[in-house]
């Protein structure tokens, strides 16, 4: 499904821009690119109205508010925004949610004694796993690319940001160094390959290192494949007859009331 866009396109496009900017924490993909925006709207003078959704009524609402939150925030920072209005449709949390969004409380406010955990603590651990897995990401595309661990280990930012001249490795290298900040210092001299503690991951480690958090990455891949799946299903919305297929085939093929609990 794609947004309901509303307004000039310039304006529409500045904002979608934005909201591609935030990502899903658990699965580190684009809401945007994941389907989640069902809405945007521009309204005279500046005011922002973004309509999101989840693949479940059962999305986890320490998820929901921190996407929801960085939409807005996201959104709210375009020089000609006067306000900004995140609205959840259909989850269990929606009408907290979107309480929270208008009066711009904390999580823990919001939710009071409901509220399990810092939101800021869960950010974090997300932030890290994204890290891994960009780096395995990378770290593959290296050592298939015939580059030692000898030559990897040692390579400083500035070192690594010369050593890929190609468009997919660039690509690889740029989407990593997003997340090098997030285990401690990332200035050029530092080590590009660092472990979750920021310490650089020896000759010795480095493919070891990498077999760990291969882990990581195949756990994403599949919650992703997951939440596609579900989303399309909840919404029944049609898929290219000639692809794979795929999760959502599986998840359409359950009894009606199976779906419906979804």
């Amino acid at each position: 499904m794609s947004a309901q866009l509303h307004a000039a396109p310039d304006r529409v496009s500045e904002v979608l821009a934005r909201l591609a900017t935030v990502s899903d924490p658990e699965l580190d993909e684009s809401v945007t690119e994941l389907g989640f925006v069902t809405d945007v709207e521009v309204a005279a003078g500046g005011a922002v109205r973004i309509g999101f959704r989840l693949p479940t009524y059962w999305c986890a609402a320490n998820f929901a508010f921190l996407m929801a939150e960085d939409m807005r925030l996201a959104a709210a920072a375009l020089p000609w925004v006067t306000s900004v209005s995140v609205t959840l449709g259909e989850h269990m949390y929606a009408e907290t949610i979107n309480r929270g969004m208008v009066e711009k409380l904390s999580f823990q406010t919001a939710f009071g004694e409901e509220a399990n955990g810092d939101l800021e603590q869960v950010r974090q651990i997300f932030l890290v796993k994204a890290f891994q897995r960009r780096q395995v990401a990378l770290g593959d595309f290296l050592l298939a690319a015939g580059h030692e661990p000898e030559v990897l280990a040692p390579l400083s930012i500035a070192g690594l940001r010369a050593l890929v001249s190609d468009e997919e490795g660039c690509g690889l290298v740029a989407r990593y160094l997003e997340r090098r900040w997030v285990v401690g210092s990332a200035e050029e001299g530092d080590a590009a390959f660092v472990d979750e503690a920021g310490l650089a991951v020896s000759v010795e480690r480095f493919r070891p290192h990498l077999r760990a958090l291969r882990r990581v990455a195949v756990n994403v891949e599949f919650n992703g494949a997951l939440c596609r799946g579900l989303l399309a299903a909840r919404f029944n919305e049609e898929e290219d007859a000639t692809r794979e297929p795929t999760l959502h085939d599986f998840i359409r093929a359950l009894p009606s009331e199976k779906r419906q609990s979804l």
